[in-house]
């Protein structure tokens, strides 16, 4: 559904929402709040060599181009830990953004896509004491653009990506996982699913 504004203000999960990998502990009510499960991730293959497909995503199904957009608030405990957003065609086809917890004093801004099974990873360093971020990838046919914001206004390029696969429709909403340890937690205060207001340049 194009404009769609959630807060996760009502004890209730949100219509059309559902989860992946649902979490043993979260609430509604004042926002989304997510404590991880152990040792939770995504990924496949590159590098690492090993495939990871159980955080916890809540998510609905999405046609078309869209923008999604998301405020979050965590307090990371061990490396890696990570919350954002992520659209999702497969297992082997997803593109996700977030802030992965290194130290007390650097976490890496980025963002991972995955291609027919295979995924990169795209960073830039930041300091740990951001614990609130926003988000947002706007969909235009097969291309991405995601952006990332510390007050929701003013928006900066990530990357601009595509999926290789295509598909009528996508999953899209927001994740959390720890790769490492468990009970990370975090607030998403909004998910918004816009019009997509993103263009390529004119020829």
């Amino acid at each position: 559904m194009i404009n769609r504004k959630e807060t996760f203000l009502q004890p209730a999960m949100p219509k059309d929402f559902y989860w992946f990998n649902e979490p043993a502990r979260y609430q509604l009510g004042a926002g989304l709040e997510i404590y991880t499960n152990e040792k939770t991730d995504f990924w496949q293959k590159t590098y690492y060599g090993f495939q990871r497909d159980d955080g916890h995503c809540l998510l609905t199904s999405q046609p078309g181009d869209f923008s999604l957009m998301t405020q979050v608030e965590f307090r990371p405990k061990e490396k890696y830990d990570q919350c954002g957003l992520i659209v999702r065609g497969d297992r082997e086809n997803w593109i996700k953004v977030s802030t992965e917890y290194e130290d007390e004093k650097c976490s890496r801004l980025g963002s991972v896509v995955t291609n027919l099974g295979f995924s990169d990873w795209a960073t830039q360093d930041l300091p740990s004491n951001h614990k609130e971020m926003s988000y947002r990838i706007s969909k235009n046919g097969s291309d991405f653009l995601l952006e990332y914001s510390f007050d929701s206004q003013n928006w900066a390029q990530l990357r601009v990506t595509h999926l290789h696969k295509k598909f009528e429709q996508l999953e899209i909403g927001v994740y959390a996982c720890s790769p490492i340890g468990k009970d990370f937690w975090c607030r998403f205060k909004i998910v918004e699913i816009a019009q997509n207001q993103w263009f390529p340049p004119a020829e």
